[in-house]
C-alpha cells in the first residue's frame, strides 16, 4: 500500500506540520481517489492558519485547490477513470482530513473535479476549483443572485441585465466575470487601472477604479441604463463592502448584494437586501461544474484565470512558504506549489 503525508494544521496560529498520514482505503460511491501534483494556495488557508473559527475543527488539512492523477473511482463514478488527469475541489476543513488538499492522496467528490485538457498544465488547472466554486455560489445559488446558468451558446449581454463584481481582479472575481458573461450579463467590474484591460479581456464590458472618490456614482450611473441583476463582493475587507451597498441603496430596484466578507451589525442600509456567500447546498451549482466548465476549457471558451506563480520550493514543503507570500498581498494572480 502507499504511504501518505499531508501538511497538517494542528492549531489557530500555528505554522503547518508535515507528517505521515493514513492512505485513503475507501472512497464513496461518487467519490475519488487523488494524486496531486499542484496545489494553489488560497487567502482562506492562512486566515484558518491565523485565526481559529467556531464551525472549524483543529486539527485539520487545509488546501481546497489541486490538480493531478485520478487513482481510484467510486462504483458509482462515470466521468473519470483510473490515471485521469484532473482539478478538483477539496474539502477537508468540512468534510475531513481524507478531504483536505494538502496532503499527497486526496478524497475529492466526483461532482467537484474535471478533466485537465490536454494544453493546460498542472499549475494551470489548480487555481480554479475554489474561485469558481465560490464565484458559482455567488451568482447562480438560488439562495443568492440565482442567475441563469452559464452556456457557451448564449450572447454576452443577451439577457438585458447587468451585474457588478466588485474585487473583479481578485481570483474569485476573475471566475465571476467570466461566469457572468456566459449566462448572458453584462458585466461591470471594479478594479485598480493596471487591470482593466485584463478585467476586458475576460469579459467586463465597463471596468471602474475602486479607488476613485467617484465611483459610487459611476457605478450608480451605469446601472440606471440597464436592469440591475444584482452585486457581488468577489473580494476585499468590510470596506470594500461598504460602497457595494451605497450603490445598492441608490440603485432603483431591489439590488441584492452578495458577499465574501462577513455583515457587520447596522452596516447594511434599510431596504437593502445583503448575505455573505457560504456553499453549504451544492445542488443548484453542480451543472455549471459537471457540464459547463469542461466544455468551456475543451473548447478554450474559459481563460486560465487568476494566472499561476509557481514558487521556487516543491512538494508539501513549499506550502507553508506559499501561504507566506500569500500573506504579503498577491494581485491578479495565485500562488502554486508543484510537487516535482
Amino acid at each position: 500500500m502507499p504511504t501518505n503525508r499531508a501538511a497538517w494544521q494542528d492549531a489557530a496560529g500555528e505554522t503547518l506540520t508535515i507528517r505521515p498520514t493514513p492512505y485513503p482505503t475507501t472512497l464513496s460511491p461518487t467519490q475519488i481517489l487523488i494524486k496531486p501534483s499542484a496545489w494553489a494556495i488560497n487567502p482562506c488557508d492562512y486566515m484558518l492558519q491565523d485565526t481559529a473559527l467556531p464551525f472549524v475543527k483543529y486539527p485539520l488539512i487545509l488546501g481546497e485547490d489541486i490538480s493531478g492523477t485520478v487513482i481510484e473511482t467510486g462504483h458509482c463514478v462515470t466521468r473519470f477513470k483510473a490515471n485521469d488527469l484532473v482539478l478538483a475541489f477539496a474539502q477537508g476543513a468540512f468534510r475531513g482530513a481524507h478531504m483536505g488538499g494538502f496532503q499527497e492522496y486526496v478524497v475529492a467528490e466526483a461532482s467537484f473535479a474535471c478533466l485537465l485538457p490536454e494544453y493546460m498544465k498542472f499549475s494551470e488547472g489548480a487555481v480554479f476549483p475554489l474561485c469558481f466554486t465560490t464565484a458559482s455560489h455567488a451568482l447562480f445559488n438560488s439562495k443568492f443572485l440565482a442567475l441563469p446558468k452559464p452556456d457557451l451558446d448564449i450572447g454576452p449581454g443577451s439577457s438585458g441585465k447587468s451585474v457588478l463584481i466588485w474585487g473583479g481582479a481578485s481570483a474569485v472575481g476573475m471566475n465571476a466575470i467570466q461566469l457572468a458573461r456566459a449566462a448572458g450579463l453584462e458585466v461591470y467590474a471594479t478594479a485598480s487601472p493596471r487591470n482593466f484591460e485584463h478585467m476586458k479581456n475576460l469579459g467586463a464590458s465597463r471596468v471602474f477604479d475602486y479607488t476613485s472618490e467617484t465611483v459610487v456614482a459611476e457605478i450608480v450611473a451605469a446601472f440606471g441604463k440597464s436592469a440591475c441583476a444584482g452585486i457581488f463582493q468577489a473580494a476585499g475587507a468590510e470596506g470594500s463592502v461598504k460602497p457595494c451597498l451605497d450603490i445598492a441603496d441608490r440603485t432603483d430596484g431591489d439590488i441584492f448584494v452578495v458577499t465574501t466578507t462577513p455583515l457587520a451589525e447596522g452596516l447594511v442600509p434599510e431596504g437593502v437586501r445583503a448575505k455573505m456567500v457560504f456553499g453549504d447546498d451544492h445542488d443548484d451549482i453542480l451543472e455549471v461544474w459537471e457540464k459547463f466548465l469542461p466544455q468551456a476549457l475543451f473548447q478554450k471558451k474559459y481563460l486560465i484565470a487568476p494566472e499561476p506563480v509557481v514558487i521556487e520550493q516543491k512538494g508539501l514543503e513549499g506550502i507553508q512558504e506559499g501561504i507566506y507570500i500569500l500573506r504579503k498581498g498577491v494581485s491578479a494572480k495565485k500562488i502554486v506549489v508543484v510537487v516535482d
